[in-house]
């Protein structure tokens, strides 16, 4: 398959071959009408029949070349019809300059080289008419229609058969011209095209067109001449083609001048209207971007003052919590100077925007301002569902210098600011906002981590945990320790805050577990011993409540104590009743001296087979049913009294399902844990 470089080679060498063969075959034919002794040897058709190739052959040349330059603009196309007309114009003009160089000699009267001349300019002026024709094509198809391409296939099969012309009847040639005549001013019509030239595109069409008109002008008047002037030429007789090509181009060259013409003083407004759009979508893209909210009113600024042509002017708002100032072509002097006199006029101020309308501001007090060159201004607020962000203040020597239209826009540039910035803060705090869930997600890994998987046991006890946080990330705390084969020490806590502060505080609550557990102190000490430690970590609003326990084997007995952490129920198997150790105790943190072992108040207690023991932290008895009443402690008591036959697992299912229950429903308001250890 060809490629399109291939098809405009093959177009090119054919044309050259066509029109070659077009001159030699009209020369033959005319030689042999100057002496009829000599036979042409071929039909006077041929010429014709030549000519017919030679144009098939430039269409399918200039198609493919101008189609391959498709992102050309507008401009660029007009100026492949003035370079093609340039060139064929002054090829013709260098052979008409022989009449200077050769004078008026017998030898310019000669029939073979008047028809030479002749078919050169017939050469050329199908290469410019076609050129001129795709570029037509071009603009007249510009944003098409189905109408307007059914009415452009049309015309191109008239143009076709124009080319038989010679061959066709008087009658028939006739309707085709005027045929072609009236699509050609239907298709002339579409001037879409024009409307997206700028000023200056459009000086540069008027040019062009102009010349492009001269050069029809000048191809019509030589060629047409040469054909009244000698009767004696052949080929191309009475062409429909060319003279419907020559009346097409010059009809939409005219419109096109023409409507540029009448298209011109509103240039200026178009492209205004243009920057408008481009600078209300820069305002808009402002937040896609990520730039900040300076930058946002750096660009209302320069767009404000654009849209106005406002010789100055300044922008007052309140950007990460400072008071910011962004002005143009004037000085922090002379904006303090105006509005200090303007605010100490007796009548309404227009930088008071609670007691004034939107809009146009009185420009008279300034024309009594001395060294102020300015005598319009207008004072927007800048403002956010109702808040007050800052002012736009715009400024012009002229009086009366801002109509009804500049504000209007100026105002939309205004609510245009505010959206962005307002999207611009929706989209920092949604940032922030992420920031926040990845450190949750962070605290939720760490957490994870600090809560053993399993705790340690013995033959004489099977103890179980379950532990949920109403957020990311909760600051229940539980753990165990396996002091020596007989004792494992245990630990219940709730530490005070949320977020990676409550995970943090978790662990060092485990660190400092660990570091005293393995020490084997009572309880007691344990106590003051983690106050001191944990003490000198926490800041002053923050604490960690805890409940511990050491259970020894060998004597059957659990020493612990509490420091503000829940009241640990115990149910007796012997008595067959559940209650609660109310042993005094203080959180870690809240005294912070040697006072704390004041509030310590060790117990101890010893175990038989049935016994359980129920630690949990304030999520379960502070948790709350639709009416506001709590789970309480009673409730949970009496739910370990008909249910302590269970095993600890079972146990401990039943308890939360009692609790989902009362509460209807599965978020709870806040963390929860339990630790169940049944005796054997």
């Amino acid at each position: 398959m060809l490629s399109k470089k291939g098809i405009i080679r093959i177009a090119l060498i054919l044309a050259v071959f066509s029109w070659l063969a077009m001159s030699l075959s009209d020369i033959i034919i005319l030689f042999s009408r100057m002496s009829e002794l000599v036979k042409p040897g071929i039909g006077h058709y041929f010429p014709d029949i030549f000519f017919i190739l030679y144009a098939l052959s430039l269409y399918v040349f200039y198609q493919y070349r101008i189609e391959a330059a498709h992102s050309s603009t507008f401009v660029d196309l007009l100026w492949k019809i003035f370079v093609t007309g340039l060139l064929t114009t002054v090829v013709s003009l260098l052979l008409k300059s022989l009449d200077f160089v050769m004078g008026n000699t017998s030898l310019l009267q000669n029939p073979v080289l008047i028809d030479s001349m002749f078919l050169i300019h017939l050469g050329l002026l199908p290469a410019f008419l076609i050129s001129t024709f795709i570029v037509w094509k071009r603009l007249v198809l510009y944003q098409k229609t189905k109408l307007q391409i059914k009415a452009w296939t049309l015309f191109e099969y008239l143009l076709l058969v124009s080319l038989f012309s010679p061959f066709l009847p008087t009658v028939a040639r006739a309707v085709v011209f005027y045929a072609l005549i009236l699509m050609g001013i239907f298709l002339s019509a579409n001037m879409k095209w024009v409307a997206y030239l700028n000023f200056k595109q459009k000086w540069k069409s008027i040019l062009l067109l102009i010349l492009t008109q001269l050069y029809l002008a000048y191809f019509y008047m030589s060629l047409f001449d040469m054909r009244k002037t000698y009767e004696f030429l052949v080929v191309a007789q009475d062409s429909v083609f060319i003279l419907s090509l020559l009346i097409f181009t010059g009809i939409y060259a005219t419109f096109s001048l023409l409507v540029i013409l009448f298209n011109l003083p509103t240039s200026s407004v178009f492209e205004q209207k243009l920057e408008e759009v481009v600078n209300f979508q820069r305002l808009s893209q402002s937040v896609q971007t990520e730039q900040s909210e300076k930058q946002v009113y750096e660009i209302l600024l320069e767009t404000s003052v654009r849209a106005t042509k406002a010789d100055a002017a300044w922008i007052e708002a309140r950007v990460d919590e400072e008071d910011t100032v962004f002005r143009h072509n004037i000085g922090q002097d002379v904006i303090h100077n105006i509005k200090t006199y303007i605010t100490s006029q007796k009548d309404h101020n227009p930088f008071d925007f609670a007691k004034t309308e939107k809009g146009l501001r009185p420009a008279k007090h300034l024309r009594k301002m001395k060294g102020v060159p300015f005598n319009s201004i207008v004072v927007l607020p800048i403002t956010i569902a109702e808040e007050h962000l800052g002012m736009l203040v715009l400024l012009k020597e002229l009086k009366e210098g801002f109509n009804k239209e500049l504000l209007e826009i100026t105002q939309t540039f205004v609510n245009q600011a505010g959206i962005s910035i307002e999207g611009f803060r929706l989209m920092s705090e949604a940032i922030a906002n992420e920031r926040y869930k990845e450190e949750l997600n962070i605290a939720k890994k760490v957490q994870s981590r600090l809560l053993p998987n399993v705790l340690d046991a013995n033959d004489d006890f099977e103890i179980t945990a379950f532990s949920a946080a109403a957020d990311e990330v909760g600051g229940d705390y539980y753990d165990s320790f396996k002091i020596n084969d007989d004792k494992v020490a245990l630990i219940i806590g709730d530490v005070s805050g949320k977020g990676t502060s409550a995970a943090f505080h978790m662990s060092q609550m485990k660190g400092v577990f660990h570091g005293l557990a393995q020490l084997d102190l009572p309880p007691a000490e344990f106590l003051i011993r983690a106050n001191r430690a944990i003490s000198t970590s926490l800041d002053k609003t923050s604490f960690v409540t805890i409940s511990y326990f050491v259970l020894d084997r060998t004597e059957k007995r659990v020493e612990f104590a509490r420091a503000g952490h829940c009241p640990t129920l115990y149910f007796d198997h012997q008595q067959g009743k559940a209650a609660y150790f109310t042993n005094k105790g203080l959180g870690l943190g809240i005294v912070r001296n040697n006072s704390f072992a004041n509030y310590v108040q060790p117990r101890e207690f010893t175990y038989q087979p049935g016994d359980v023991l129920i630690l949990y932290t304030d999520g379960i008895t502070e948790a709350k049913n639709f009416k506001g009443e709590e789970f309480g402690y009673d409730r949970l008591a009496a739910l370990v009294n008909d249910n302590a036959r269970l095993d600890a697992p079972g146990l401990q299912q039943k308890i939360i399902a009692e609790l989902y229950e009362f509460c209807g429903q599965t978020d709870l308001d806040d963390d929860y844990t339990t630790i169940i250890v049944k005796f054997k």
